[in-house]
């Protein structure tokens, strides 16, 4: 169990830490993608560094469901700002997901605070 939860705790990260680096690098297809969602360019950097300082915290074992949390907060906004557009939304539900069963199976004490079963 722990080991399938460390497999999905590392699913998303590598795609976390891209979208990350490409809002620093800012190419076509982001500022693209920025104009599209309505959003001003100068505000990728910022986001960037949100994104990269969540996954950071979700990585460190210590600070694994605090990164999550916070990540689920970004991924919120994902989701609704794709909703707004009317683009498709799920991809960052299933990354929030992963996520969390991630942690669920690999920290005994998430699991004995939000038990399936009795």
């Amino acid at each position: 169990m722990i080991w399938a939860g460390r497999i999905l705790s590392a699913l998303p990260v590598p795609m976390l830490i891209f979208s990350a680096i490409m809002k620093f690098q800012k190419p076509a297809a982001v500022i693209e993608g920025f104009n599209h969602l309505g959003f001003p360019e100068r505000l990728a950097f910022g986001l960037g560094i949100l994104e990269l300082t969540c996954t950071i915290l979700y990585v460190i074992p210590q600070t694994a469901v605090l990164g999550a949390i916070l990540l689920t907060g970004y991924l919120g906004g994902a989701t609704v700002t794709h909703l707004r557009v009317g683009d498709p939304f799920i991809t960052p539900i299933v990354i929030g997901v992963i996520l969390w069963a991630g942690i669920f199976l690999r920290d005994a004490r998430l699991r004995a605070l939000i038990p399936l079963r009795s």
